[in-house]
């Protein structure tokens, strides 16, 4: 990785060359905007950290001049208190973020690597996306993409719905890809994988001293994803003491750290999702009505794989070519009774399920195309007790119980992902702290 700074305060230069040095980041340095032009010319940068006032060209005209230049790196703003609007100016102007003098040298390095990281994600993103685009020929995902398209250059606050694994972050930074902010970041957290007391930090950051613990200053979510898109996965599991606070955030576009005074304006888009039933949860008091209709203002629906069957062949194709990248495998296909047998198989599990299944046959295939022996398709745990009913219509003998049926899918769901239970909730639809507790309930020892 390698930055270029630019500031006319040779100290500011120093600090920062520094503390990016300690960091393994290499880095070189320009005391004016003219300065950079040239070494930006001549290198190759992955980010660019500007301060907002110097003399000549300053940094909103350095940014201008990168955008009609086409250099597409993340640029980090430097501004004083008095020069907040002026960030703003930048954000629209095609900064990814601002910090606000005096700063924790520390905290840009973060932001710094954190951008970085969210530019190189999404390269690999959309090559995928230029490959693949939304997986799927059928006229629900013609329809979906249709709806992305109209939606994307709008920055209207979208809402997808649908089953665990059906694709919901996929659709998220489809959006975020053809959208006007698609050159900054997308940040995605899963809500019901953060524990409670950590959400809000984890949203909004901290003052250094705000809490116990809080031994420098932390950048939240919303302002790291300023200038792009921020995820807010499965937002049904939001505590009704944190529902308010967003609430606030997307009707004023300001947020304040944990134990600051300060109000910051965010720019980011918010795009969440759920595989909850939210109408419901406002029936029963469990979500905010008037949350509820600020992040439904478009509302996108996936519709599980049972209903979609004629995408299985798509998708089943893009999985085989991402995977012989991935482990430089040569399987070229599916025999007809494999692919007829992936195209029958119910996939609760979705498009995830989908993934695993032939992830593991490529691991198993003889030869260079899978055959049904390679696939494993066992029925699924969660089938409904009326799809294994006799013929007689009554349940079969041999079933197991509602108890049986959920230990074993969270036991086979952990397997899975070797302990990992953020991961695993995700795959059961459940949010990580209802997974934890049934761990205990049903006493699991893996």
């Amino acid at each position: 990785m390698k930055i270029l700074i630019c500031d006319d305060e040779e100290n500011i230069r120093n600090v920062m060359k520094r503390f990016l040095s300690l960091d393994g980041i290499d880095s070189d340095t320009a005391e004016n905007g003219l300065s950079a032009e040239r070494l930006l010319r001549e290198n190759a940068y992955d980010a660019v950290l500007v301060d907002l006032r110097m003399p000549g060209v300053d940094g909103l005209s350095l940014i201008r001049w990168m955008k009609s230049e086409g250099f597409r790196m993340p640029v980090v703003m430097i501004s004083a208190h008095g020069e907040i609007s002026d960030a703003v100016t930048a954000l629209k102007e095609g900064a990814a973020d601002y910090i606000v003098k005096p700063f924790d040298p520390e905290e840009v390095v973060i932001k710094i690597r954190s951008l970085v990281e969210a530019m190189n994600m999404r390269s690999v993103v959309e090559g995928d996306r230029r490959e693949s685009g939304f997986i799927g020929e059928s006229a629900e995902i013609l329809h979906i993409k249709g709806i992305i398209q109209k939606i994307a250059p709008s920055g209207a606050t979208a809402l997808i719905t649908g089953e665990s694994g059906t694709g919901k972050e996929v659709v998220a930074r489809a959006i975020h890809a053809q959208s006007s902010v698609a050159d900054g970041p997308f940040m995605a957290i899963n809500i019901g994988g953060v524990p409670e007391n950590l959400l809000e930090s984890e949203l909004f950051g901290y003052e250094k001293g705000a809490f116990t613990g809080a031994d420098k200053r932390k950048t939240g979510l919303f302002e790291l994803a300023s200038g792009g898109t921020l995820f807010l996965d499965e937002i049904g599991d939001m505590p009704l003491s944190l529902q308010v606070k967003i609430l606030r955030v997307l009707q004023d576009r300001k947020i304040t750290r944990l134990g600051g005074t300060m109000q910051m304006p965010i720019n980011a888009r918010i795009v969440a999702a759920t595989n909850k039933d939210l109408e419901d949860l406002v029936r029963n008091g469990e979500f905010r009505e008037d949350l509820f209709y600020r992040l439904n203002v478009v509302r996108i629906h996936i519709p599980p794989l049972r209903e979609r069957r004629s995408d299985i062949p798509f998708l089943a194709a893009y999985i085989v070519s991402k995977y012989n990248r991935q482990m430089g495998m040569r399987i070229t296909g599916f025999t007809p009774e494999a692919l007829e047998a992936l195209k029958n198989h119910p996939f609760y599990g979705n498009v995830r399920e989908l993934e695993n299944v032939i992830e593991r046959a490529m691991i198993f295939a003889d030869g260079p195309v899978i055959d049904l022996t390679d696939l494993d398709l066992r029925s699924s745990m969660l089938k409904k007790d009326e799809e294994r009913k006799d013929e007689g219509g009554a349940v079969s003998s041999d079933a197991l119980s509602l108890r049986d049926v959920e230990r074993a899918a969270i036991v086979n769901a952990l397997h899975r992902w070797e302990g990992n239970r953020t991961k695993a909730a995700e795959e059961l639809g459940i949010s990580r702290r209802t997974l934890i507790s049934k761990i205990a309930e049903y006493s699991i020892d893996l």
